[in-house]
């Protein structure tokens, strides 16, 4: 059976008492700014629910977490969405995500030297 990324879903506010809805086993999720698109979160894990669960995305931190806690992805988790990526073992989420990572990377290429090309010619 062919695997594919599931649906973008928002990501929720644990503090409202949103869930993260996604597989309890390994996989891969990926979490962006639905506005710009930028990647925030990329990984793979033995339970992909807990991963995203656990992400700090709360901007809401003291001073001192700051300076000595990891900091938070954004400011808002009302500005995050993601999605997950299923696989059968973790051995398959760690292939899959260095896959999908080369993936990402070969289409940058691709685009910043379509946009190189596009600027010399004119």
């Amino acid at each position: 059976m062919v695997q594919s990324w599931s649906a973008w879903k928002r990501f929720p506010d644990a503090q409202a008492g949103g869930v993260v809805e996604a597989p309890i086993g390994p996989g891969v999720y990926e979490v962006r700014h639905t506005m710009t698109g930028r990647v925030v979160a990329f990984g793979s894990a033995n339970n992909v629910a807990n991963a995203i669960s656990e992400l700090k995305v709360n901007g809401g931190v003291s001073a001192f977490a700051r300076l000595f806690g990891k900091q938070p992805l954004v400011s808002r988790v009302n500005d995050l969405e993601y999605r997950t990526y299923a696989t059968a073992s973790r051995a398959e989420a760690k292939t899959a995500a260095r896959s999908l990572q080369s993936l990402r990377q070969s289409a940058w290429r691709r685009r910043l030297d379509h946009g190189m090309a596009a600027r010399h010619a004119g």
